[in-house]
């Protein structure tokens, strides 16, 4: 009896562990690269899942230490995502420290919410916290867009090329910017007032100052000295949306990257 209690017992244990081991690996920071501190680990994991449960995706956040030999960084954090089982819609960050690469991956709905321009327009919210080392505070960043984008992606006109979100209003910008402009005007305004109390002119041909009669031109010639031709390259215009590749599996993805 007390053989069968014991199996019984070592047998809930192994299933209670393999239970544990399962919800790890499903979760959605997983900082491999142990770059965050436990707090910052703990706040960072409950606003990923918060954000992720509120809009029916994975958002996700994966560090490591490096890209696995033989694969590119697309490749690998295509990989990760894959086998840490994350869902069919979905958004990861990827970061390897050891050649500081940064790469977002796109899944399913992902891959309308975050198009290439929105990668671009992300990225420039977190790479420079990244680049200081304030880790925590560029994953909160990437997280905050990135839950925007998504929700502006349900109202059926997802961030793009010629629709990203406005920035915020600046008041000591634009007061700056007003004054000058004001400056500007002011110079104008009494530059004119100047001009119009100045009795002498400036004259910009000799006839004025030349005496009638004192000059005959019996030969004149035009020579060609030299041409200025100003060019200017025409803005390319793409076609938004996003670039996307195939798993080794066979599934398709979206996504993008660079270095901090």
């Amino acid at each position: 009896m007390k053989k069968i209690v014991v199996i019984l017992f070592a047998v809930l244990l192994c299933t209670l562990t393999l239970s544990v081991s399962a919800e790890d690996e499903y979760y959605r920071l997983q900082d491999i690269a142990e770059i965050l501190t436990e707090t910052e680990n703990e706040e960072l994991l409950a606003t990923l899942d918060s954000v992720s449960e509120r809009q029916g995706m994975d958002i996700v956040i994966l560090t490591v230490d490096a890209v696995e030999e033989g694969l590119t960084v697309e490749q690998d954090a295509t990989e990760w995502y894959e086998y840490l089982g994350y869902g069919t819609d979905g958004v990861m960050l990827y970061i390897s420290m050891e050649e500081r690469d940064w790469y977002i991956l796109t899944s399913g709905f992902g891959i309308t919410a975050i198009t290439d321009a929105g990668i671009d327009y992300i990225s420039d919210k977190f790479v420079s916290a990244l680049s200081d080392g304030n880790y925590s505070g560029a994953f909160n960043a990437f997280v905050k867009y990135t839950d925007e984008f998504i929700t502006q992606a349900k109202t059926g006109e997802p961030y793009d090329y010629g629709n990203m979100p406005k920035e915020p209003f600046s008041v000591g910008l634009n007061l700056l910017i007003s004054f000058f402009i004001g400056l500007i005007i002011a110079a104008i305004v009494t530059s004119i007032w100047k001009s119009s109390l100045t009795s002498v002119k400036k004259q910009t041909e000799a006839a004025n100052y030349q005496k009638a009669g004192s000059l005959n031109v019996t030969q004149s010639n035009d020579f060609f000295l030299y041409r200025h031709i100003d060019r200017e390259e025409k803005e390319s215009k793409s076609s938004g949306g996003s670039s996307t590749h195939t798993s080794s599996s066979g599934k398709t993805y979206g996504g993008g990257g660079g270095k901090f």
